[in-house]
């Protein structure tokens, strides 16, 4: 490697990630009172920037958006030009812009001020007209950019992005919102997958199209009472006379216990030839365990119990195969 190359490389990191660390002392009573303006707004905070500071500014509003705070992406250029008008009644507007000088921010911002909204200002320092109009000021600081030329946005845009996640986030958690609530949000993708719950995953549900009987029958009683659901799971679970989980009977039982030809097979009691104390798992576990526990076991289907024991539902590797969990990583393998 050109060694010319990689150390104009690292230096960039330098820059970027120093100008990051000063963030920490923009951590302040300002930050704090923004944080707790974002907190009492009624509305929404609508995020504004213009160029490489409105793509920072959309992020910024996205991370709002998924972690429990509504808000939007608002062009100062669009907002001048009628678009304004969709800030409604108790909205807050979070403006990015390192000099504070930006011309469509400030023609926007003295729209804003007008309508009486209040305005956190995310800029370079108290002097600029941005943060002389601004009910808040995050002071970014002076920044030297990691451009060789000093003058593409870079190292200030990065901070910018740090501070805008530090107050969105600080949001979030004094919002205490919870893993729950974050899998509401991202249903897609894999961070919503992971916090799916078997209960919301499973296919199969006692009273409804899961087979349960009592460990008390023959193979072949079993196998009537199967027979009346007609969209069943492949196997069937099997309770004690309490109504206790006490075993699970699969379609692969049946077959291997059939390869001799024997049809007397059928008359045995079901708790002989049963899988005993089969592997289980609550339908408030997330999904994900409960593709660490087929794929430890080898297994293809796991009954979900209540509290008590009982047999709720089936979840198998099909309802899993759907919601394309094999690629997500199990948080607990049990």
């Amino acid at each position: 490697m050109d060694e010319s190359i990689g150390d104009f490389a690292r230096q960039v990191l330098r820059t970027e990630s120093a100008a990051v660390a000063r963030m920490i002392d923009a951590i302040d009573d300002r930050f704090e009172q923004a944080v707790r303006m974002v907190l009492q707004c009624p509305g929404a905070v609508l995020v504004a920037g213009v160029g490489k500071a409105g793509l920072v500014a959309r992020k910024v509003s996205a991370t709002f958006s998924s972690t429990g705070t509504p808000s939007h992406f608002l062009s100062p250029a669009e907002a001048v030009h009628g678009d304004v008008g969709s800030i409604r009644r108790g909205d807050l507007v979070l403006m990015l812009s390192y000099s504070g000088e930006t011309d469509e921010i400030l023609r926007m911002l003295s729209i804003v001020k007008k309508l009486e909204h209040p305005v956190i200002a995310m800029t370079r320092g108290d002097n600029s007209t941005l943060s002389r109009h601004a009910d808040v000021v995050l002071r970014l600081g002076k920044i030297d950019e990691a451009c060789p030329l000093g003058l593409a946005p870079s190292a200030s845009t990065t901070a910018m992005l740090a501070l805008g996640d530090a107050l969105a986030l600080t949001v979030m958690k004094l919002r205490n919102f919870s893993a729950e609530d974050f899998a509401l949000f991202h249903p897609a993708g894999q961070l919503g997958r992971r916090l799916i719950k078997v209960s919301e995953a499973m296919t199969f549900r006692a009273g409804v199209n899961l087979p349960v009987a009592s460990d008390r029958l023959t193979v072949a009683q079993v196998l009537r009472e199967v027979s009346r659901i007609k969209r069943r799971s492949g196997a069937v679970i099997l309770v004690d006379p309490t109504g206790r989980l006490s075993g699970l009977f699969t379609d692969g039982d049946l077959r291997r216990l059939l390869t001799d030809g024997d049809a007397s097979v059928l008359n045995r009691p079901i708790a002989q030839v049963m899988t005993r104390d089969p592997k289980r798992i609550s339908g408030d576990a997330l999904a994900s365990e409960a593709m660490a526990i087929l794929k430890k076991h080898r297994i293809d289907e796991l009954p979900v119990v209540d509290e008590n024991q009982r047999p709720v539902g089936l979840i198998d590797i099909q309802d899993l195969v759907v919601l394309r969990m094999l690629d997500v990583e199990a948080t607990n393998e049990t």
